[in-house]
């Protein structure tokens, strides 16, 4: 185990990280995976790449024949349908990387944190969203990549989220992109203190104590 300060990290964080769409949860762990040491769990889709989007960097863009390759193989971690395209977390690099001590950030909609959340219940989940209702619809119509059928669309999924989103473990308002980084990363780290991670370092040291005080008898 390396040693960190204030804790000791032994196996890596699973971070669900989620957020309406249009609150810059992308933007976000794009900045946390540029200037922190975090693996990022690169999620496979059957929606078509949007301009700039590169396959296997982005998305694993597959189509809908091998994508249910992948559910009957068990090959994912979670999958889900979403305004009628499929997204799942590919099982194999996730669990590889937590085993050897990284902190995995998974992008994923609150259908999928569901699912991580009973298969995995130590997994930190952070909800992101934008200041107000009216920023988050003009970041979607911004984005000019959007119909407004769409937007409307993802609007009104929105709305149907707010009861998922306060189950999830904090809040995040996106306003400032540097500052909601640098607290967002605090607030990972943070989590490597709490007593489900820690509980080895504990019988360790109470077994050093016990062998210490065998010693002096």
């Amino acid at each position: 185990m390396s040693k960190h300060t204030g804790f000791v990290k032994g196996k890596g964080l699973l971070v669900v990280l989620s957020g309406f769409s249009g609150a810059g949860k992308s933007t976000l762990t794009k900045k946390l995976l540029a200037e922190y040491d975090y693996a990022y769990s690169v999620s496979a889709t059957t929606r078509k790449p949007r301009e700039g989007e590169v396959d296997g960097k982005d998305y694993y863009f597959v189509d809908r024949e091998t994508f249910e390759k992948l559910i009957a193989e068990d090959a994912l971690l979670e999958y889900n349908e979403y305004v009628g395209n499929f997204y799942g977390t590919p099982k194999e690099p996730v669990l590889g990387n937590l085993e050897n001590g990284k902190d995995v950030i998974l992008e994923i909609d609150v259908n999928g944190a569901r699912q991580i959340r009973k298969q995995y219940p130590e997994a930190v989940l952070i909800f992101v969203t934008a200041p107000s209702a009216r920023e988050l619809a003009e970041r979607l119509s911004g984005r000019g990549t959007e119909s407004v059928d769409v937007v409307i669309k993802r609007l009104t999924q929105s709305i149907k989220e707010k009861d998922d989103a306060l189950s999830y473990d904090y809040l995040i308002i996106n306003d400032d992109l540097e500052e909601t980084a640098k607290h967002l990363n605090s607030l990972i780290q943070d989590q490597h203190m709490r007593l489900s991670q820690q509980g080895k370092y504990l019988d360790d040291f109470v077994k050093e104590m016990k062998d210490l005080l065998a010693s002096l008898k």
